[in-house]
């Protein structure tokens, strides 16, 4: 970064030091600036500079073509797999190369447990940015109407 970037263009201040979120993605905010999670607001100046996160190579190969995987973080902070073979041509807005994509959307586990709105078993669900969940195992989302389906039963799991 340049002299002139590490500082804040809104405030002035000094930006702070390289922060991780939950979900994986980069962040430098304002010093002057502090994300109050009880609130869920910005305190003092609300600039945050978003970094790129680099692509990793996982040790897994693709399905299609057998490169070698990658696990990308999107700039909205969602996580995938792609092959590394693949590729964007901005020019004509195409993929070209493999295009392999696994979406990682989070984990399910089942539990030895039953929901106390319906009686079907109950599932640990775990979200790619690591929350935690008890939910009915007939959950589900009915992405044409854009609706949950099935029992609505959650109770989201304290950290720690």
């Amino acid at each position: 970064m340049s002299e002139e970037s590490e500082n804040c263009p809104k405030c002035g201040a000094p930006l702070s030091e390289v922060a991780e979120t939950a979900t994986g993605r980069k962040l430098r905010r304002c010093s002057q600036g502090s994300w109050n999670p009880q609130t869920h607001k910005t305190e003092g100046c609300d600039f945050v500079l978003w970094l790129q996160v680099e692509p990793k190579e996982l040790d897994e190969k693709c399905p299609k073509c057998g490169a070698p995987l990658i696990l990308q973080v999107t700039r909205f902070g969602k996580k995938m797999k792609k092959c590394s073979a693949g590729g964007w041509d901005s020019e004509v807005k195409k993929p070209t190369g493999c295009d392999y994509v696994e979406w990682i959307n989070g984990t399910r586990e089942a539990l030895d447990e039953k929901c106390p709105q319906c009686g079907a078993d109950l599932i640990l669900f775990t979200t790619a940015g690591g929350k935690r969940a008890k939910k009915c195992s007939t959950a589900g989302w009915d992405k044409v109407a854009r609706q949950a389906t099935g029992c609505t039963y959650i109770q989201w799991l304290k950290a720690g």
